[in-house]
């Protein structure tokens, strides 16, 4: 039997519809400025927000103290709580109450 195919883009277009939602209950010491969502790294000491950022139109992230970039929120996941890309999109598809698969 094959593994059924993950439709991430499916779940990433499905996740930025709802992004201000999801990020803001990833990232809670975060405030929205203008497109993007400005956080504190919390996989590393970052002591105030600034470098860390989500486009909220996108889904594109990146900390720029460490290098640490993304494409999507499902890739934004995997980074925050250690998954795989995977493992992320199914998170994310029953957060949002959608099939992960195609």
């Amino acid at each position: 039997m094959q593994p059924r195919k993950i439709a991430f883009r499916r779940v990433a277009d499905s996740a930025l519809g709802h992004a201000d939602a999801i990020v803001s209950r990833w990232l809670p010491d975060g405030r929205r400025e203008g497109p993007e969502w400005v956080a504190r790294n919390p996989k590393r000491n970052d002591h105030k927000p600034g470098s860390f950022k989500v486009n909220m139109l996108t889904g594109r992230w990146g900390d720029f103290s460490s290098g640490d970039t993304g494409g999507d929120l499902v890739a934004l996941a995997a980074f925050l709580f250690s998954l795989n890309q995977a493992d992320a999109a199914k998170r994310i598809a029953e957060m949002l109450g959608i099939n992960p698969y195609e």
